[in-house]
């Protein structure tokens, strides 16, 4: 499939007309791409400034008294630059991205993200981030993964369709966005996603699959000696969501292309 966005498959979204009526009540001002939605509480926004100060290396980054994300005038002295390089586009592109606090409902899973509306002040396009907070703290699993899948990790995929018009693969592979996601990993020296699904982890009873847990494998190779170490992420999918129909694999994150 084509990976440019389909507005018209983003519009049939059960939620978009939801999308659309919040968003259209919320003024925009220019300059402000990147903002965060009233819903999100006080606590929420400083775990995902605290997750996005650790991978951008902006030790600054902080959402103001309206919502719009700043990062400051501190020189990062660490963190990806491939992650800067992102919300620097978001920050001066000609989309408009909303955060918003979508916890504990069952048709978002980590994250998400829809075609919202035309912002009517600056002509743009505007895309809400729906972001359930309450389904990371379900995941448990090898410290090492855990470093490279959290809330922060999950938003800057979703900001990545968005501005680079990334897709999310059919096949078991990672794919064009968590390619690029995967680049930011690399660069903080973590181990990097190697498939986009989700898989059962293999619990039998009289060979039926009972387990309603998952797993999501994460990989580092180890340079001098070529070998790759594989580190898991579980949680519980009767918890979290995303089962798929066949009660095999399912999505770990939106795919719109």
């Amino acid at each position: 499939m084509h990976p440019r966005i389909n507005r018209n498959r983003f519009l049939c979204r059960s939620l978009s007309l939801c999308a659309v009526l919040m968003a259209s009540c919320l003024p925009i001002l220019a300059g402000d791409n990147l903002v965060v939605r009233q819903n999100v509480s006080q606590s929420n926004r400083e775990e995902l400034a605290r997750r996005l100060r650790t991978i951008t290396g902006w030790a600054d980054l902080a959402f103001d008294s309206d919502g719009a994300m700043r990062i400051g005038h501190a020189e990062p002295q660490v963190g990806s630059q491939s992650a800067r390089n992102l919300l620097n586009k978001a920050f001066t592109g000609k989309r408009v991205i909303l955060l918003e606090d979508a916890s504990s409902r069952k048709d978002v899973v980590f994250c998400r993200v829809v075609l919202a509306s035309m912002d009517q002040v600056t002509s743009s396009e505007v895309f809400v981030v729906l972001i359930d907070f309450a389904d990371f703290r379900q995941v448990t699993g090898d410290k090492q993964a855990l470093a490279a899948f959290d809330v922060g990790w999950a938003v800057l995929h979703e900001i990545d369709h968005v501005v680079e018009d990334s897709y999310d693969p059919q096949e078991d592979v990672a794919g064009d966005c968590e390619g690029h996601i995967n680049r930011m990993r690399r660069e903080l020296g973590l181990p990097v996603r190697n498939s986009y699904f989700f898989s059962f982890i293999p619990v039998k009873n009289e060979g039926t699959v009972i387990s309603r847990f998952v797993r999501l494998g994460f990989d580092r190779q180890d340079a001098a000696s070529a070998k790759r170490k594989r580190y898991w992420l579980i949680w519980d999918a009767a918890v979290v969501g995303g089962l798929a129909s066949d009660d095999r694999v399912a999505r770990v994150s939106c795919d719109i292309s």
